[in-house]
């Protein structure tokens, strides 16, 4: 398998050429890397053209890389992962964004089936899809401050609503509960894990 993913990686290098910036293949996946200015041409092709002829598209996600380990590029992402039902192959194409708010192209016009993916990756990421017709939350209610999967996103968020009886209405009010800390901390003064470390380095 990885012999064929390593040969759709050569065709993808050799025909999009400058048009992506990245191909390669890891655990029998590929990947290729696309531009932002790029993606809907790249994306036209990876549909259109025979020798690729990825007719559906599985999944689209955002991916906020700003506490990843060592991580020196852009901080979101937008993924997306398609299949070839005629070839039975699969592609991941990856666009790195910056900026804020981070603002890719939609694909929607290629692959109808985006649509709802799109608008969850706003929703959570805030990454605004260009061109979206509807781009509209999905997951939280419209009053939803912030986007919570965004890893500077507060764990008790930034709104509470409640139902105003007055009013007669839900209202949106300043989060009222203190941050804490749920997890305990343990600790452990026998050693056990040290000594089973130690007796797994002896039986190597």
């Amino acid at each position: 398998m990885s012999e064929y993913y390593n040969n759709l990686s050569e065709s993808a290098r050799e025909h999009f050429a400058d048009r992506i910036t990245d191909s390669y293949v890891n655990n029998d996946q590929l990947t290729i890397t696309v531009m932002p200015e790029q993606l809907i041409d790249v994306c036209q092709d990876l549909r259109d053209d025979a020798a690729f002829a990825f007719d559906t598209l599985i999944d689209c996600c955002g991916v906020d890389y700003s506490e990843h380990h060592n991580w020196q590029g852009p901080r979101f992402a937008s993924v997306y992962h398609l299949l070839s039902v005629q070839l039975n192959h699969r592609i991941r194409v990856k666009v790195y964004v910056d900026g804020e708010p981070p603002i890719v192209p939609s694909v929607i016009n290629i692959w109808n089936a985006v649509n709802w993916f799109e608008r969850e990756s706003f929703d959570l990421y805030g990454i605004i899809y260009e061109g979206h017709p509807d781009l509209r939350r999905i997951l939280t209610d419209y009053g939803f401050v912030g986007h919570p999967f965004r890893k500077d996103f507060p764990l008790i968020g930034n709104v509470e609503m409640r139902y105003d009886p007055e009013k007669q209405r839900v209202i949106y009010e300043p989060v009222s509960i203190e941050m804490r800390n749920n997890q305990p901390r343990v600790i452990r003064e026998d050693h056990r894990y040290s000594e089973r470390l130690e007796g797994e380095q002896d039986d190597a």
